[in-house]
């Protein structure tokens, strides 16, 4: 940390606001200005750039996007997504806003995942339907210097203090209602979770969570990464995404006991969706190169297309619930989508599940079968029988995948989808050669 010389120097110094965008490489960029014009800016917004979209997580640019050099944009902060952040010792405010992509005319732009996330929440209000949300996030802290200590353990915990109280202070200074800090199973690594909220808070969420974790993990000179790994055999970091579902007067639609697993019809109409279409959802929510070492059978991550009943092999894993008296399981009761890490966008990766559920209501696709088992341990036939697929094994495989599902593909412009393909192609091309722990420092060097 800075000494206290400092710390009044930074005091003295002009506070910074930051309009931001998490991007389609899953990287929070953004233009700063001086707090004191926030008004100003809260109107006009700032200025952006067509071509920022194909940056790679690397910072070298996918040279065949649409756009090259031509085209602006704004970026029009929402203000009730403001993130403010005093408390950490001897540094200036961290002070942000998350924002919509529009055209110079303030229209939304047809590249904005964060637009598109808000169309898609309008589309469920069509039909009835609020969605909930919530995000869980692992990490890793890099860099520490401290003796070992067993994985969930009070001194693993207590061993990062002051650390993850200063986190969960700075997180609740940002409005983002962190609800848990843990240790988890991984060597240094932890988790954080923050209470449901409506979808586009979530995803704000979990993006506003990544950012100042990052910033008070350098306050102890470490570098907290969510890379999907770390290191090629040690545990991966995933990124849970929790939906359940209410009607417009905000009464609990997911749960309903007499059916299996406790979904209700139009939860598994949305299950089956997400089922049916996983394969291409994965080159959105696990979309990078590295992403695929963490996908793979017996890691409790995600590897089949599967609806699961509280089993962590599953893809989509209906969680449990508390059922002490006085307890209401119907207000508790969520689906959990484990494909997805923080490579991605949470705002693409929430938008394009719930794309995909979207399919499977308005075509009241049947529940998917419970596999409350490993998916692996079935035969070929049994997998078959029951639906199972493997999903994609890599990041070409998967956008691959993508380009054959005419549904998914159907869902965006043609210059995303020709922007998405280039900057990942590019961003496959970086990485090409590099040794598996290469490849792991690669990304936790950025994530």
């Amino acid at each position: 940390m800075t000494d206290t010389n400092n710390g009044k120097a930074a005091a003295a110094l002009t506070e910074l606001a930051t309009f931001v965008t998490t991007d389609i490489a899953g990287i929070t960029r953004g233009r700063s200005f001086a707090a004191t014009e926030i008004d100003s800016y809260l109107r006009k917004g700032v200025g952006w750039v067509p071509a920022n979209l194909a940056l790679t997580p690397f910072d070298q640019i996918a040279e065949n996007n649409p756009w090259g050099s031509s085209g602006d944009l704004r970026l029009m902060a929402d203000p009730s997504s403001k993130a403010r952040v005093t408390c950490l010792p001897d540094e200036t405010p961290l002070h942000f806003y998350h924002s919509d992509i529009t055209d110079l005319q303030g229209n939304a732009w047809d590249c904005c995942v964060r637009s598109f996330l808000k169309q898609t929440l309008k589309e469920y209000e069509e039909i009835g339907l609020k969605v909930i949300s919530a995000v869980e996030q692992e990490f890793q802290l890099l860099g520490v210097d401290w003796p070992d200590a067993p994985s969930f353990g009070l001194r693993a915990q207590r061993r990062a203090e002051p650390f993850g109280s200063l986190l969960m202070t700075a997180l609740q200074e940002a409005g983002a209602e962190p609800e848990m800090f843990l240790p988890e199973y991984g060597k240094d690594q932890f988790e954080i979770t923050c209470r449901p909220a409506d979808a586009l808070t979530a995803a704000d969420r979990g993006a506003t969570i990544r950012a100042i974790t990052k910033e008070v993990a350098a306050l102890f000179g470490w570098n907290a990464s969510f890379a999907p790994k770390t290191a090629s055999n040690g545990v991966g970091n995933g990124v849970h995404l929790h939906v359940s579902f209410t009607d417009l007067d905000g009464n609990p639609v997911t749960f309903d006991a007499s059916r299996p697993g406790r979904l209700s019809k139009v939860s598994g109409s949305f299950a089956a969706g997400v089922i049916k279409h996983l394969p291409a959802l994965t080159a959105f929510t696990a979309p990078s190169v590295l992403s695929y070492m963490r996908l793979v059978p017996h890691h409790w991550s995600a590897a089949y297309t599967c609806l699961g009943e509280k089993n962590r092999e599953a893809t989509l894993r209906i969680c449990p619930t508390l059922d002490l008296p006085g307890s209401n399981p119907a207000r508790q009761f969520n689906m959990e989508y484990r494909a997805a890490d923080a490579c991605a966008s949470p705002h693409l990766s929430l938008a394009v599940l719930l794309k995909a559920g979207l399919e499977g209501i308005r075509a009241e696709l049947e529940q998917p079968p419970l596999i409350n088992s490993d998916p692996s341990d079935f035969s070929a036939a049994e997998q078959e029988k029951l639906g199972i697929r493997r999903l994609p094994a890599s990041l070409p495989e998967a956008l691959d995948t993508l380009a054959a599902d005419p549904v998914v593909t159907g869902w965006f412009s043609r210059d995303f989808l020709a922007c998405y393909e280039a900057m990942k192609r590019k961003e496959i091309e970086i990485v090409d050669g590099l040794s598996p722990d290469e490849l792991c420092a690669r990304y936790a060097a950025v994530y």
